[in-house]
């Protein structure tokens, strides 16, 4: 099953800067298509270009990311990316905001249960 079914695209988009933030950290060769491997293989199986790169643009634009072009050995070059110390910064904060805001809603999910 994709995650687009699986998974309702609003969270996706509420929580994929964080992830792409996670899969360059990672990464010593961050380009676009290594991003979509990572995060398909940690359950984005829906992913696209589409998406990534919108939201790779908008990280730039933020100051979270910064690119490069490196000259491809067999084939055209390829755009890499990285974090920059305010990305650093940004994936520290909104991971601890994602784990704080995931046991509110288990909590809040097993309270429900109980009553």
């Amino acid at each position: 099953m994709s995650s687009d079914k699986r998974w309702p695209s609003d969270w996706v988009r509420a929580v994929l800067p964080t992830c792409i933030l996670q899969a360059i950290a990672g990464s010593d060769d961050a380009y676009g298509y290594r991003v979509i491997q990572v995060l398909r293989g940690a359950g984005f199986d829906g992913l696209s270009g589409g998406t990534l790169y919108p939201a790779l643009n908008r990280l730039e634009t933020d100051g979270f990311v910064s690119s490069e072009w490196r000259e491809g050995d067999a084939g055209p070059g390829k755009k890499f990316y990285s974090l920059t110390p305010e990305g650093r910064q940004r994936l520290h904060e909104s991971a601890r905001d994602w784990n704080r805001f995931s046991v509110l809603i288990m909590d809040l999910l097993e309270e429900k249960k109980a009553h």
